[in-house]
């Protein structure tokens, strides 16, 4: 009961707000929420109808009176609106007490502008909290696998998200250099769908093509497996299933791999020989 009680008042909140995914991590509880960033919205009225898990679910299957919205793209906040409904939804979701007031850090996109940053602190004040904090993302990643991040010495993270790959080399408690592409999990979920377009005349929707590449996907070769996937055949329009293998799903992400390869050595060249 004491456990409870206190934590209503207690338990500071991280929330990593992905183009992708949004993870909410929370002191002496840890992650306790890691969803898509997705809202589905009523057209008619507007109304929130859901968010994460619950809107992907409805990807693909909506009809013209729902339009399912990813409020970030490309690493940035495309819609302010949506981006604050879904905090909100999400906030609601890990059911804190209105009395609570905890301090909030939020995971931001290197570089991102002024206004993006007030946006994004205005959707935290409106989850209640005590004191917000903003930190990059590449930063954040380096503090989260361990890294002492304040010593001179030069650390690369390369931080593949939804929307954008940053690649920063961090010292001396700051980033020394950074390369970002607009190259991340999304061109490589669209990849897969052109590859199976273009190479076997098969439609497959957005969910299919990111279970794949979960599954399967990979940057070099590994066990060669297969997978079974199902879609509308280009052709005839009916439905098909292909048995397909591992290695051809890596020939379908070659491009971008080459893409975030090529930015990693654009970074090394940016940074300081020392």
């Amino acid at each position: 009961m004491f456990k409870s009680f206190s934590s209503m008042f207690a338990g500071d909140i991280a929330i990593d707000l992905g183009t992708a995914n949004t993870i909410i991590w929370v002191k002496g509880e840890g992650v306790i929420l890691n969803e898509p960033s997705i809202v589905a919205k009523n057209v008619n009225d507007g109304n929130i109808i859901a968010v994460g898990n619950e809107a992907r679910e409805m990807l693909g299957r909506t009809h013209p009176g729902i339009e399912i919205i990813r409020p970030l793209k490309d690493g940035t906040i495309a819609d302010y609106k949506m981006t604050d409904a879904m905090i909100q939804g999400f906030m609601r979701r890990i059911k804190r007490s209105r009395i609570s007031r905890p301090r909030i850090v939020i995971c931001i996109p290197y570089g991102v502008t002024d206004v993006e940053q007030r946006s994004v602190k205005e959707s935290a004040e409106h989850a209640n909290a005590s004191e917000i904090y903003l930190i990059s993302e590449p930063m954040a990643a380096a503090i989260g696998i361990g890294i002492d991040v304040s010593k001179p010495v030069g650390n690369m993270i390369v931080d593949i998200g939804g929307g954008t790959t940053e690649i920063a080399v961090i010292s001396l408690n700051g980033i020394g250099a950074i390369e970002t592409i607009k190259i991340a999990g999304d061109e490589q979920t669209e990849a897969i769908i052109e590859w199976f377009k273009n190479q076997h005349k098969l439609g497959i929707g957005e969910r299919t093509a990111e279970d794949i590449k979960c599954s399967v996907g990979s940057a070099v070769r590994i066990d060669d497996g297969t997978i079974n996937v199902k879609g509308r055949d280009l052709v005839t329009g009916i439905p098909k299933t292909l048995e397909i293998s591992s290695d051809e799903i890596r020939q379908a992400l070659t491009e971008t791999v080459f893409h975030i390869t090529t930015a990693i050595k654009k970074a090394l060249d940016k940074t300081p020989p020392e």
